[in-house]
C-alpha cells in the first residue's frame, strides 16, 4: 500500500497508509490529521488547503479552473498549494508529502 506523509502545523511528521483511490483529505480523517474540509470534498471550499512539497508538486496534475477559484480563497496560499479533496492517491504518488498550512 502507498504511504504519504504529512507535516502538521506544529512541524509534526506523520507518515501514513494511503490507500489507492482516496483523497488526501480522506487519508487526512482516516488517520486523525487536522484538515477540515468543511464542504466534505465537493469543492465547495478552502479548508482542504495543503501545501504539497515541492518535489510532488509537478507530478500531480494540473489543478482544474474550480480548484484555482477555491484555493484563492485559502489563507497562506504559496506556489505549490492545492486542495486535498482534489489529490487522489494512485500507487505513483507513493512517498507523497503534504504540509498543513500554519493557521487558516
Amino acid at each position: 500500500m502507498p504511504k504519504m506523509t504529512f507535516i502538521e502545523r506544529d512541524g509534526t511528521r506523520r507518515d501514513v497508509d494511503a490507500p489507492v483511490g482516496l483523497s488526501v483529505l480522506e487519508i487526512a480523517h482516516k488517520h486523525d490529521i487536522d484538515l477540515e474540509g468543511a464542504c466534505e470534498g465537493s469543492l465547495a471550499c478552502a479548508t482542504c488547503h495543503v501545501v504539497v512539497d515541492p518535489e510532488w508538486a509537478a507530478k500531480l496534475s494540473a489543478p482544474t479552473d474550480d480548484e484555482e477559484d477555491m484555493l484563492d480563497l485559502a489563507f497562506g496560499l504559496e506556489k505549490t498549494s492545492r486542495l486535498g479533496c482534489q489529490i487522489v492517491m494512485t500507487d505513483a504518488l507513493d512517498g507523497l508529502t503534504v504540509r498543513l498550512p500554519k493557521a487558516g
